[in-house]
């Protein structure tokens, strides 16, 4: 017979008190978001240059950012801001294209320039040693482009095959086709690409209006971060952007995104698809929601993760998909809020079906403590990794400046998601997750095979995937009106 070993109860106490401290030291601290002390300078044509001395590699990272981008496109042109921005680094100053290529990777530096929706921007990274280069290119795209006829040619064709390529999957491009559904008379529901039938009409002519009227130095944002002298740095860019004049176009003022009531449906034939391509959505919130922070939780847990709920049930559980998201687009006036998926096509219904009743449950239930408490660990330890770099950084820095916000909109997130209080979670589910009688509703695929199923979710309205994205889905939503 053996005597079972007791400890005597206060004993007992004490090794589980030490036990319980080991688990809390032994566990990941949240790391504290901390970046580079900055200092901001505003140009006396407005520009605004943010610096920030970074002295633990040999590089400098910039990111910089001009208010405007493709919001102004006209109709039918819708495409030409793109291009204008891609053009930028086809020639500028006394350099090719191909000697700033050249003279980039020559010093073993990234340079780009591009076109958004909101802005047009330019991104780099150089050795330190490289600095002055480094002012000199980037003084060159953004003042003085040279738009050679050659280079536009071959870079129009280039993105008319890049667009009419996108289509052979449905799914990179199944957003575009929402947000054009959602909003057939708001610019955001016009790609900032184009289509393939927009940039094959747009000329030089019209790059060379949009640059003339759109770019000037009370629109540019521009943050660098890294080893160099912040007083020598200031110099140069004084030097380089100060005497730039204004935009000569007033900047477009962006009106305010409709909500839908009811349901449409839009359904894009592709004959030879094998699965159905879906996204169902309404208009979601701005950058400047009072309530993103209980939003990121609340979609984390609803549809931002491998865990998530969405995930979960349609694609562990219900074997419908390899992929579900709910995504909230975030721009100045509230984009989209959006649950997009794809599914075989002989399961079409089950898995649109079942995502509507999870968007239903998610309104009355919301979310449960114990998940909740699991989001705000998962964003805590996922947060901090994407301010490391300095080019992260430098982005940061002119997003926070480009946006208005302080610096602690980053530095202090992780404690305001450790702050979200459960008790709003509900109430935020219900003013920003569109009831599920309330949506627009796209769906690429065999038409033939789907389209009883896309009729019992509201009015159709047919279009064929083979067409240019813009001219067909607007037409399709004029007549759902």
């Amino acid at each position: 017979m053996t005597t079972a070993f007791r400890l005597p109860l206060t004993a007992l106490r004490a090794a589980l008190a030490a036990l319980a401290l080991m688990a809390l030291l032994a566990a990941p601290a949240i790391a504290e978001i901390v970046l580079p002390k900055s200092r901001a300078i505003t140009l006396g044509n407005g520009a605004q240059i943010i610096l920030a001395e970074r002295h633990d590699l040999p590089l400098i990272a910039f990111r910089a950012f001009l208010k405007g981008g493709s919001l102004a496109d006209p109709p039918g042109k819708e495409g030409v801001a793109a291009l204008t921005g891609a053009m930028l680094r086809k020639g500028a100053g006394k350099r090719s294209a191909l000697q700033i290529s050249q003279a980039a990777d020559g010093a073993g530096a990234s340079f780009d320039t591009g076109g958004g929706l909101e802005n047009f921007w330019a991104a780099g990274e150089f050795m330190s040693k490289d600095e002055a280069l480094m002012v000199e290119l980037l003084r060159d795209a953004l003042r003085h482009p040279l738009f050679p006829d050659s280079e536009f040619v071959k870079l129009r064709a280039q993105t008319v095959d890049a667009l009419k390529s996108e289509k052979d999957d449905p799914w990179g491009v199944l957003g575009e086709y929402g947000l054009a559904f959602l909003f057939p008379d708001h610019p955001y529901g016009r790609p900032t690409s184009g289509d393939e039938s927009t940039v094959a009409g747009i000329t030089r002519d019209d790059v060379l209006a949009c640059y003339r009227g759109r770019f000037g130095g009370d629109r540019l944002i521009l943050a660098l971060v890294g080893d160099f002298d912040s007083k020598r740095m200031e110099s140069r860019l004084r030097k380089a952007f100060g005497d730039w004049a204004r935009a000569a176009d007033p900047l477009t003022a962006i009106p305010e995104t409709p909500r839908v009531e009811g349901r449409r449906v839009l359904l894009v034939d592709k004959p030879d698809a094998s699965q159905t391509y879906f996204w169902m959505g309404n208009r979601g919130i701005a950058r400047h929601d009072p309530d993103r922070d209980v939003v990121d939780v609340a979609n984390t847990a609803f549809g931002g993760r491998y865990t998530s709920i969405l995930n979960y049930e349609m694609r562990t559980k219900g074997g419908l998909t390899y992929g579900v998201r709910c995504r909230f687009l975030r721009l100045t006036q509230p984009a989209s809020v959006a649950i997009s998926s794809f599914t075989k096509t002989d399961s079409t219904q089950r898995a649109m079906d079942l995502a509507l009743r999870l968007l239903g449950e998610l309104r009355e239930k919301g979310i449960d403590a114990t998940t909740v408490a699991s989001v705000k660990s998962y964003l805590s330890g996922l947060y901090p990794p994407d301010y490391e770099t300095g080019d992260q950084i430098a982005a940061t820095f002119a997003d926070l400046a480009y946006h208005g916000f302080p610096i602690t909109e980053v530095t202090q997130y992780v404690e305001r998601i450790q702050r979200v209080p459960d008790a709003s979670i509900l109430s935020v589910i219900d003013r920003v997750y569109p009831d599920p009688k309330n949506l627009s509703i796209v769906m690429i695929g065999n038409a033939a095979a789907i389209r009883k199923a896309a009729q019992s979710y509201g009015p159709v309205r047919e279009i064929r995937f083979d067409q240019p994205l813009l001219h067909t889905v607007h037409e399709a939503s004029a007549r759902a009106r």
